[in-house]
C-alpha cells in the first residue's frame, strides 16, 4: 500500500499515479493498493485527518482527532506503524511522522509545492528524479554511518521527512518547516522490562485481529517471543501458524530444537510448520529477481530464501498476515557508546565493571576499550561528525567494530574509485554542517535512534517485497511504542553492554520455554552465505561491470578480485562487499521493472461558502 498527495488547493487537475483511487473527494491525496485508511472530517468541513496505515487507536480515538488539534505524541501514541497527515482548505499539509521511521513518509517540489507520499520512487518517477550517486556511495562503503545520509533517499530531490517530527508543508512554499516532537528523554516509572512487555504485547496484539496469521520462530529470543505472544492472544480454539526454517536433512540444530521447545509448550496454540532449505535457496542466488522498491531491500543476498517462504506460506498455508522478530537486535542491545555516558554520569565502577564483561565476551584487551570511553566522553557528536569529515573517503580506512565510537567506521576496499571517496567526504561535510534534531541526549541513546531508523526504514523494502507476493510482513519490535518504551529507560535501568537481552527474557519468562529464556546465542547462517558465494561467483563476478561501475563508484576488475578472495574463504570484511551486490541487485531491479506512471485526474472540491 502506498499513499500520497499534495500541498496546494483542490480545485485543479493533479496528477495521481495510475491505479490509485482519491482518499476523499474533497483531496489532494490519493492511495495505491490495498491498505488501511482512515479519513475524518471536521464538524465544519474545512480540515482533514488522515490516519495511514495499522494503529491500534479505538474508534472513540479516532474520531476525535478530527476535534482540534492533535496530541504532540500522535504518531506513537498507539501501536502499529502509521502516519498522520492533516489537509486544510487552502492546500496546507501537515504531516505527523512516526519517530522510529517504521512508516517513512517522502516529499520532493513539484510545481511550486509539494508532493508527498510514503513511496520515494514513486515520487521519482512523478519528478523525474534521477539516482542519488552520494547517496548510493554512503550506503554501499560506510553503512555503519546512517547520519551520513541525512534526509537524502535513494533518488536526487526527493526527500525523507523528519521522523518523530510535526512537518508543515505550507501551500505554495519554498521550504518545509518541521519541529521534532519525540524525544526519548530517560521516564520514571515501572520497571523497564514490564514496559517492554506492555509495549511488545500490545503491538502483536493489533496484528492478531489480522487474517490468517502466522509467524516465524526461528528459536531465538525475538521471534520466538513475538510467536508465543501472538499464539496466546489469539481466540481459544485458533492456533498460529508458527514456520521454522532449517537446512534439509539437519534436525539437530540448536535453533530448530528451541522453536521445538516454545510449540511443545503451547501444543493447542501454535501449529508448527518446518520448511527445509535446499542449494537453491542459498543466499547469494538470484538476487537480481528481488521487485523494484525505494532502496536495497535488507533480504537481498537472500531473496531466493524469502521467496521461498512467502510462497510456501502463501500456497500451503494459505497465510497473508505474518509476523517477525527483525528489529529485535537492533534495539535491545546496548552499543558501545554506553561505557562513555557512564563515566559522563559519574558510574566509574559500572564502566569498569561493563567494559571488563564486554572484552572478555569479544576476547579483546579492557585498556583500550576504557581509553575510547572516557575520550568519547569528551566529545560531542558535533565535535565527532566533524572528525568524520576529515576521515570518510580516505583510502585506507580502519575498522571500528566493537569500537567505543560516535561513528564506526569501515575499512574501505580496494575497488572504492576516487568519485565514490569524494562523495563520502561532501556527505560528511554536510552530515557536520546541520544541527542536530536531537541534542542532548545520552550518547548511547542517540546511537540507538539512528540505527534503529535506518533498520525500520530499510524494513519497508522488505514489506513491499513481500507484498509482491501476497505476505503482509509486520515486524512488532519496530513499532513506535516499542522503541519508545525502550529507548526512555533510565541509565541506572539499562541493560548492561555485555548482557543478552535481559529485558527481553525477563519480560517474557511467563510464555517462553526457560530455556530459551537463558538462551544467551542464537545460530548463524554464515556458512551458508560463503557456500552461496562460491555457488554464485560467476553471476555475482558479472554485477561488476553494471550501474554502480558507470556511476563511477567502483572499479569492476578489483571487485571481482575481492569477490573471488571471500568466496575462497579469505579472511576480510565482508559489509562492502554485500552492500554493492545488494546496491547492485537494487538498481537492476530498478532498470527493469518501471514505476507506475503518473496521469492527471479532476480533483472534486467542495462548494465555497
Amino acid at each position: 500500500m502506498i499513499f500520497g498527495g499534495f500541498n496546494t488547493t483542490p480545485d485543479v487537475c493533479l496528477p495521481r499515479p495510475i491505479g490509485s483511487t482519491p482518499l476523499a473527494a474533497a483531496s489532494s491525496s490519493w492511495r495505491l493498493g490495498d491498505g488501511p485508511a482512515h479519513v475524518l472530517t471536521d464538524i465544519v468541513g474545512r480540515r482533514r485527518v488522515l490516519l495511514l496505515g495499522w494503529c491500534g487507536a479505538s474508534a472513540v480515538e479516532f474520531s476525535h482527532l478530527a476535534d482540534g488539534a492533535l496530541p504532540a505524541d500522535a504518531a506513537w501514541r498507539w501501536p502499529g506503524t502509521y502516519t498522520i497527515v492533516e489537509e486544510a482548505d487552502d492546500g496546507a499539509v501537515v504531516v505527523y511522522t512516526d519517530p522510529a521511521a517504521a512508516y517513512p513518509v517522502y516529499a520532493a517540489r513539484w510545481d511550486g509545492g509539494w508532493a508527498w507520499s510514503t513511496s520515494a520512487r514513486l515520487l521519482a518517477s512523478l519528478t523525474g528524479a534521477p539516482i542519488d550517486a552520494g547517496r548510493l556511495a554512503c550506503a554501499v562503503l560506510l553503512p555503519s554511518v546512517p547520519a551520513l545520509a541525512g534526509d537524502r533517499t535513494f533518488f536526487s530531490g526527493v526527500h525523507q521527512l523528519p521522523p518523530g517530527a510535526r512537518v508543515e508543508l505550507p501551500a505554495h512554499a519554498t521550504a518545509w518547516r518541521a519541529t521534532t516532537v519525540w524525544r526519548p528523554e530517560p521516564v520514571l516509572g515501572g520497571p523497564p522490562h514490564v514496559r517492554l512487555r506492555t509495549a511488545l504485547k500490545s503491538a502483536v496484539e493489533l496484528r492478531a485481529d489480522a487474517p490468517d496469521l502466522s509467524s516465524d520462530l526461528s528459536g531465538g529470543l525475538d521471534s520466538t517471543s513475538i510467536a508465543v505472544l501472538a499464539a496466546t492472544t489469539l481466540p481459544a480454539g485458533q492456533r498460529l501458524d508458527a514456520v521454522t526454517v532449517h537446512p534439509d536433512g539437519n534436525l539437530r540444530g540448536a535453533d530448530l530444537h528451541h522453536a521445538r521447545l516454545a510449540a511443545d509448550r503451547y501444543p493447542r496454540r501454535i501449529a508448527h510448520h518446518l520448511l527445509p532449505l535446499t542449494d537453491r535457496h542459498l543466499p547469494y542466488t538470484r538476487i537480481t529477481d528481488v521487485p523494484a522498491s525505494d532502496e536495497p531491500a535488507p533480504s537481498t543476498l537472500t531473496n531466493a530464501r524469502l521467496i521461498h517462504q512467502l510462497n510456501w506460506m502463501r500456497a500451503e498455508l494459505g497465510r497473508r498476515t505474518h509476523l517477525t522478530g527483525d528489529g529485535g537486535d537492533s534495539i535491545l542491545f546496548q552499543p558501545p557508546a554506553h561505557l562513555a555516558d557512564l563515566i559522563r554520569h559519574r558510574n566509574p565502577g559500572r564502566a569498569v565493571a561493563e567494559a571488563l564483561g564486554w572484552a572478555r565476551l569479544r576476547h579483546v584487551p579492557v585498556g583500550p576499550l576504557l581509553r575510547d570511553a572516557v575520550r568519547l566522553a569528551r566529545t560531542t557528536r558535533h565535535r565527532a561528525l566533524d572528525l568524520l569529515a576529515a576521515q570518510a573517503g580516505t583510502a585506507a580506512g580502519r575498522d571500528d567494530h566493537g569500537r567505543v565510537t560516535w561513528f564506526p567506521l569501515l575499512p574501505l576496499p580496494s575497488w572504492a574509485e576516487p568519485q565514490a571517496r569524494r562523495l563520502l567526504a561532501e556527505a560528511a561535510q554536510r552530515a557536520a554542517a546541520g544541527p542536530d534534531p536531537l541534542p542532548g541526549l545520552d550518547f548511547a541513546v542517540r546511537v540507538l535512534v539512528d540505527e534503529i531508523r535506518e533498520v525500520a526504514r530499510t524494513a519497508v523494502a522488505d514489506a513491499r517485497l513481500a507484498a509482491v507476493y501476497g505476505i503482509d510482513l509486520h515486524n512488532p519490535f519496530l513499532d513506535p511504542v516499542v522503541v519508545d518504551a525502550v529507548l526512555t529507560c533510565p541509565i541506572g535501568s539499562r541493560p548492561a553492554l555485555y548482557a543478552y537481552k535481559p529485558h527481553l527474557a525477563r519480560a517474557m519468562a511467563d510464555l517462553l520455554p526457560p530455556q530459551t529464556a537463558a538462551r544467551t546465542t542464537k545460530g548463524s547462517f554464515d556458512a551458508d552465505h560463503y557456500t552461496g558465494m562460491r555457488a554464485n561467483l560467476g553471476d555475482l563476478s558479472a554485477l561488476a561491470d553494471g550501474y554502480l561501475a558507470a556511476l563511477g563508484l567502483l572499479h569492476p576488475g578489483s571487485f571481482r578480485r575481492h569477490l573471488a578472495q571471500a568466496a575462497a574463504g579469505l579472511s576480510m570484511p565482508l559489509a562492502t562487499l554485500e552492500q554493492a551486490l545488494a546496491a547492485e541487485a537494487w538498481l537492476t531491479a530498478l532498470h527493469r521493472d518501471p514505476a507506475p506512471g503518473w496521469a492527471l485526474a479532476p480533483v472534486r472540491s467542495r462548494p465555497r461558502a
